[in-house]
């Protein structure tokens, strides 16, 4: 094994801070372009499983079937019905619309004579957990 001598480390020293003072880290900016269909396909997605969360609550499905028309459906209950939150949940192979958040059942049949007036199959249920 060789020893390196004052001179020699001397030498090495100062080539390596050389080097090392032309290092630069990374300084570049990135900018990611994405398809805005993306960004559609996920708020689709964090809507449908914010709309999965069940309760022990009573409510009223208003409408099943296909997603477009579902869509159609929660956007004029909403104007409709003001007071009553809506959402779209997805069981195999239907849409379903679910209109309002009952404590009672009392509550939830009230609510439900009025709905009945334009939905007519609209009926009450309380989601299983």
């Amino acid at each position: 094994m060789r020893i390196l001598t004052i001179k020699n480390i001397f030498y090495y020293s100062l080539i390596l801070s050389i080097l090392s003072s032309n290092l630069k880290a990374q300084d570049r900016n990135l900018t990611i372009t994405q398809d805005p269909k993306f960004e559609q396909l996920l708020n689709e997605k964090r809507k449908t499983n914010a709309s999965i969360t069940v309760n022990e609550r009573y409510k009223i499905q208003v409408f099943s079937g296909d997603g477009e028309k579902a869509k159609k459906i929660l956007n004029d209950c909403k104007q409709d019905f003001t007071d009553l939150d809506g959402t779209i949940v997805f069981n195999t192979p239907n849409y379903k619309v679910w209109v309002g958040n009952f404590r009672t059942k009392i509550e939830a049949e009230r609510n439900l004579i009025d709905i009945r007036r334009k939905y007519e199959n609209a009926y009450l249920i309380k989601p299983q957990k």
